[in-house]
């Protein structure tokens, strides 16, 4: 899985000639992004400047997205640990900045392969790695199976297999069938890209009127320039099919034997009121991770790192800070109901 490929890297100017210009989410000015091509694979990633506070030997981090999303749903959160963290966010293949993968290969695996390649090629690890929905998936294959790349996880939401999935995430998971979106770009050939965006904030937050007027516009402009990507529609059913199918493996392969083979320190993040990833799959995530950490967001819907960057960026910091740059601590669970009104709390050790 790993490639010692040297990578070509582009700047945000470059790609613009081809991928067109930013949506006014000012996002390349704020958090600029560049292009890092290897043998079959170009991805996108996207880095904050670092603040002057942040000392020289800042540890890495990477963040990974989850499905039909992109390195925008992590500038919160990036910008909260920035003086703690080099950190990058990354559009994984097809999605966000990113074009499709050469090979087609938009299952788990071939996303978590995608995440090492990067890795490798741009020696940036061992990092610390947070991934949400898919990228929590993604993620966890990715310690598993390179834990000299991983020095603590952090999942937020992972799309960890569920035996009695929600009803409200049925119909993503839908997206899978064949000829699903299809039909589902019939019955909504007359929406607004605007309409469009209100269905998905409306999904993954508990509570859509934390978005700003600014962030709605620029979420609108983004989807707007996605629709227009000729590889949109493909991208977001076949990386569905993808999580189907993570999720019906056994054996060693599946995504709970990868969560027990995990050597790295873990968070885990979970919203209270998600709609996609239930909530009452902490536990059994928390007793999975040989080294799991639990912080449940009564208030917080599918993505806490959107809606509560605060309160996710303090969790990550006492991990660092419990842990340091060793990856090799003691079994233990630590078990926090954050309270979405303050940004600390006291362990409830279990």
């Amino acid at each position: 899985m790993a490639s010692t490929d040297p990578p070509h890297v582009r700047t945000a100017t470059r790609d613009r000639e081809s991928s067109g210009s930013d949506p006014g989410t000012g996002a390349d000015a704020t958090h600029p992004r560049r292009t890092v091509s290897l043998p079959g694979l170009t991805l996108a990633v996207r880095a904050p400047a670092p603040p002057p506070e942040r000392p020289p030997e800042a540890p890495p981090a990477l963040y990974v997205h989850g499905l039909g999303g992109s390195s925008l749903n992590w500038l919160a959160l990036m910008d909260e640990l920035a003086g703690d963290v080099d950190g990058e966010a990354l559009d994984l293949p097809g999605f966000g900045y990113s074009p499709p993968p050469e090979n087609g290969d938009y299952s788990v695996i071939g996303h978590a392969r995608a995440v090492i390649r990067y890795l490798d090629a741009t020696a940036r690890g061992p990092v610390h790695l947070l991934g949400n929905s898919l990228g929590g998936a993604v993620t966890t294959r990715v310690a598993a199976a390179r834990p000299d790349l991983v020095r603590t996880l952090t999942l937020v939401a992972p799309a960890l297999p569920e035996l009695r999935p929600q009803r409200s995430a049925l119909p993503t998971g839908l997206l899978a069938l064949p000829g699903a979106v299809r039909g589902y770009r019939r019955l909504t050939r007359d929406w607004t890209a605007e309409r469009r965006t209100r269905a998905v904030l409306a999904l993954c937050y508990a509570d859509p009127t934390r978005v700003t007027e600014r962030e709605l516009t620029d979420a609108v402009a983004e989807y707007e320039r996605r629709l227009g990507l000729p590889h949109f529609w493909d991208s977001l059913a076949r990386s569905a099919r993808g999580i189907v199918q993570a999720y019906a493996l056994g054996g060693q392969h599946s995504l709970w034997r990868q969560a027990e083979r995990v050597l790295a320190p873990t968070l885990l993040i979970y919203g209270g009121r998600d709609k996609l990833v239930s909530c009452r799959m902490a536990r059994k995530a928390s007793r999975a991770f040989r080294s799991s950490r639990l912080v449940t967001m009564p208030d917080a819907g599918h993505v806490p790192m959107m809606e509560y960057p605060a309160e996710v960026a303090a969790a990550v910091r006492r991990l660092l800070a419990d842990t340091g740059t060793d990856t090799t601590t003691a079994t233990t669970t630590a078990t926090t109901t954050a309270t979405t009104t303050a940004t600390t709390t006291e362990p409830d050790r279990s």
